[in-house]
């Protein structure tokens, strides 16, 4: 008597993002603001960042807010209703409470309730990330349509003090709507990691030293301080120059594609030189659209690839039914690489 065999799940032969929408705070902070908290110039920080002004998110404007808004926007892109979406997955580094996911939340909010959410921690990286997991769910059988969600407030954790980074970080979500297609619309996803340069962009120290009270009898532990993002820009800049430039190719060549096929390049928005740089390795003809939403909002971390998207397509810049590469990096190291069909 044979054994018995598990049903496989069966689902879409390929998937693609059906709908895109983003949320932007409020608050614009200039540079000229930025200048009262370090001793720096405008200039300066557009020759090394690109970077004219930012959002900050107001104490209304949470992770879970944002990301309603933004994810409200792509679901009526998509034509769909929040109660067909089989799964939530909100990138982000900055839901400062452990647990439950903000994703919980946001899909009880959206009226997704039921789906599987939860919260991933890629950085910059989180959205591509997104994206990958995304499209293995459907493909694989386990929901039809997901929801991907980038969200940041990255100025509750940045030092206004650090000349280095004050003037670096945004706040805002993007989110899409990922689902079924008869043709291929996401290509394969080129991601990985490298631990072996974590420290070079991380958190200045862990939530469980960051109250930690003074010992009184041998002086031991710190005077309570809020924890930052800290950065070595440097090493930061020589590794996404010359290493997520050959990420971009590998994800060029395992879509089949040429960069002269683009649509758009859609970059995650971490400073306008490594954009510049990348844009170079690849031989990006003049005639692709890049995504240099950083001068007006910031680096938004996990937010950055869909709000750029979104700003595109808007724009005009670039089209429905476009080919773009997109590739996000930061923190881990993590990085992520994809050629999109957009929606």
């Amino acid at each position: 008597m044979s054994k018995p065999q598990i049903r496989p799940a069966t689902g879409a032969q390929f998937s693609r993002i059906l709908g895109v929408g983003g949320y932007r705070p409020v608050r614009v902070i200039p540079n000229a603001e930025v200048l009262e908290w370090i001793d720096s110039s405008d200039e300066w920080i557009r020759t090394r960042s690109g970077i004219a002004e930012r959002r900050w998110a107001g104490p209304e404007e949470t992770v879970a807010e944002m990301s309603v808004q933004a994810a409200g926007k792509a679901i009526a892109q998509a034509g769909i209703s929040p109660d067909q979406i089989g799964g939530v997955i909100v990138a982000t580094v900055s839901h400062l409470k452990q647990t439950p996911a903000i994703a919980t939340e946001i899909a009880e909010r959206l009226g997704a309730g039921k789906a599987p959410a939860f919260d991933i921690s890629a950085a910059c990286a989180g959205f591509g990330y997104g994206l990958g997991l995304a499209d293995g769910m459907i493909r694989g059988g386990n929901a039809e349509y997901v929801l991907v969600i980038g969200v940041e407030r990255l100025s509750d954790l940045t030092d206004q003090s650090d000349r280095s980074t004050a003037f670096i970080f945004g706040d805002g979500a993007g989110a899409a709507i990922v689902g079924p297609s008869d043709t291929p619309g996401i290509g394969k996803v080129i991601w990985g990691s490298d631990g072996s340069q974590s420290n070079v962009i991380s958190q200045t120290h862990a939530w469980d030293t960051a109250f930690a009270k003074p010992d009184a009898v041998n002086g031991a532990g710190e005077e309570a301080r809020w924890p930052a993002l800290r950065m070595e820009g440097q090493a930061v800049f020589r590794w996404a120059v010359w290493e997520m430039a050959k990420v971009a190719q590998q994800a060029l060549d395992a879509a089949g594609i040429t960069a002269d096929q683009l649509g758009a390049f859609i970059p995650h928005q971490a400073n306008m030189r490594i954009t510049d740089a990348m844009i170079k390795a690849l031989k990006l003809p003049d005639t692709v659209p890049v995504a240099r939403d950083i001068s007006e909002t910031g680096n938004t971390s996990a937010a950055s690839i869909p709000l750029a998207m979104e700003r595109m397509l808007e724009s005009g810049e670039a089209r429905s039914g476009d080919l773009a590469l997109i590739i996000g990096f930061g923190a881990g190291l993590v990085y992520a690489a994809a050629v999109v069909t957009l929606p």
